[in-house]
């Protein structure tokens, strides 16, 4: 692994959920040393890091998100020393590791608020927490305010001794007091704990989220579960500027890091922040390193549509000097060949409520997959994207485990269709995602048999040839990468533009197949071109 300095401006992330990535022990969860089995085939995917979303001690009452101990393993998944053994082994393959750190709450499993509860009314252990009194006089028998939960109902639960906490997620997770000192010294050390572990980096869980107003005024819309928040200026619990210098003080930790052998150690921001330029805030230099593009995620497949995010992203992003970050899907969204398949209308749709065209989906995938790494700036894959797996909409509902489900009442089925476990090898479940024939704790369709790694292997016109061909060419091509774009206009529904030095990529988002520009050779194509015609939802690599 080189030590190269903003390493992350270019690199491409592979996102490994761990209860669903690979299983060594035949438990039916995924594992450490089930990542480690499979860090050989992510290096040979041509990616520079992995993304492992929260492997901590935890009652996996929200997968994970709600933190018990954030300087252990999940006893599920494995040990510290597995960990330090996977690091290891992903360094020695040239694999930069990034973990998942979640500061807006922890579980109420970890110590320090056991202790607040134990402590009662008025204790400073209660202080770490946002404890206050109900809003209807001495009885206190209503809620502080009307927040609502992101998961649906109140965000507000009440103790036994009659006081109340907050918790903007699951009634699990209670929100940090970030005011307060001792909560900022103790995720110092933890960011330390993990980089002398040998992490080079976090991905940022909600960063957006921790500073509130202490006031606590109302919301001026109430909160849809399952949808996206109105995050307005001055809003009393997201995007507040207080949250930014948090974020400051962590840059200069990493920036101690950085010194090191290594390279730069980064962190990503998961921050659902509009318009750009307000996510562009989260990277001022003296903040975060590189931020998920989400207006790139929740775009419709349409030209004009794309080329607006593209446009307004990246100039918002380049005038703070920092570098865009693509990425499809992710554990929190219908994977995006479900997407892709749907009406547009409703792409982002609750899972189970939307017909889709898996097959248009698969061939827009494809289209997207080229579009997403010809960009300039980083790209984030999710596990399963380079397979092309859909969203498993029909999960039956006993199994259905995100809280979303259950707070909804059983309206929502919530984010499980994709964070069904990876399919491996074989011709029925569980596709050797773990040893034996122990099913996995979400089931696998029977359908998925061809979209194992082992059915696409060695296919020249499958999804993961499709997916090792681009990034083997992203990897050599001097174009790719960080850096800017030209655009080049041939046709309304068309999106065109040039990289330097001579790289073109065009994406055919209409009806109609087009000519493609005049090239020396096409390096890569999403669909078969024939006679130079690009056929719809196609896209292809040109050399200039």
């Amino acid at each position: 692994m080189s030590d190269v300095a903003e390493w992350w401006r270019s690199a491409v992330v592979y996102q490994i959920y761990p209860r669903s990535f690979a299983d060594s022990d035949g438990d039916g969860i995924g594992d450490v040393n089930g990542i480690r089995s499979k860090l050989p085939y992510l290096a040979a995917l041509g990616i520079d890091a992995i993304w492992i979303s929260p492997w901590y001690p935890s009652p996996l009452l929200d997968v994970g998100y709600d933190v018990a101990d954030y300087r252990g393993i999940n006893p599920d998944f494995g040990t510290l020393d597995d960990a330090d053994a996977m690091i290891a082994e992903a360094h020695d393959l040239g694999l930069r590791v990034l973990i998942d750190l979640v500061p807006n709450h922890c579980s109420w499993d970890h110590p320090w608020f056991k202790a607040a509860l134990a402590a009662g009314r008025g204790a400073p252990e209660r202080d770490l927490f946002w404890f206050r009194e109900g809003a209807d006089g001495p009885q206190g028998s209503a809620p502080p305010n009307g927040w609502a939960g992101s998961f649906g109902g109140s965000a507000w639960e009440r103790v036994d001794d009659g006081q109340w906490y907050l918790h903007l997620f699951d009634v699990s997770q209670p929100d940090w007091n970030w005011e307060h000192p001792a909560v900022l010294e103790e995720f110092d050390s933890i960011l330390r704990f993990w980089f002398d572990r040998g992490i080079d980096g976090f991905r940022i869980d909600v960063a957006d989220s921790m500073s509130k107003d202490s006031t606590l005024p109302e919301v001026d819309e109430p909160r849809v579960p399952g949808q996206p928040a109105n995050k307005y200026p001055a809003h009393p619990h997201w995007d507040r500027d207080e949250v930014h210098d948090i974020h400051r003080r962590w840059r200069r930790i990493a920036d101690e890091y950085s010194e090191q052998p290594g390279g730069a150690r980064t962190f990503v921001a998961e921050a659902w922040v509009s318009p750009p330029a307000r996510l562009a805030r989260y990277l001022r230099p003296d903040e975060l390193h590189c931020a998920f593009n989400f207006d790139a995620l929740k775009a419709p497949w349409d030209a004009r549509s794309q080329r607006r995010v593209i446009d307004n992203s990246t100039e918002a992003i380049w005038e703070v000097g920092a570098s865009a970050t693509w990425v499809l899907s992710n554990h929190d969204t219908i994977r995006h060949r479900t997407r892709y398949g749907r009406d547009q209308g409703e792409a982002s749709a609750p899972a189970g409520t939307v017909d889709a065209d898996l097959a248009l989906g698969l061939r827009r995938a494809r289209a997207a997959a080229l579009l997403e790494l010809a960009l300039p700036g980083g790209a984030y894959i999710y596990q399963g994207d380079e397979l092309g797996l859909p969203e498993v909409e029909d999960l039956p509902a006993e199994v259905l485990d995100d809280p979303i489900w259950e707070h909804s009442g059983r309206q929502i089925r919530g984010r499980d269709g994709c964070r069904v476990p990876m399919p491996w090898s074989g011709t029925e479940a569980p596709f050797g995602f773990g040893p034996g024939a122990a099913q996995p704790w979400l089931p696998q369709p029977t359908s998925w048999a061809e979209f194992t790694v082992a059915a696409q292997d060695g296919d020249p016109a499958s999804h993961l040839s499709l997916y090792r061909a681009a990034l083997q060419i992203r990897r050599q091509h001097p174009a790719l990468g960080d850096g800017r774009l030209e655009w080049v206009d041939l046709a309304p529904d068309v999106l065109c533009f040039e990289r330097r030095p001579g790289f073109r990529c065009v994406v055919n988002f209409g009806v109609d197949p087009i000519e493609l520009p005049a090239h020396r050779r096409m390096l890569l194509a999403s669909v078969p071109v024939e006679d130079g015609v690009l056929p719809s939802d196609g896209a292809a690599w040109l050399s200039m």
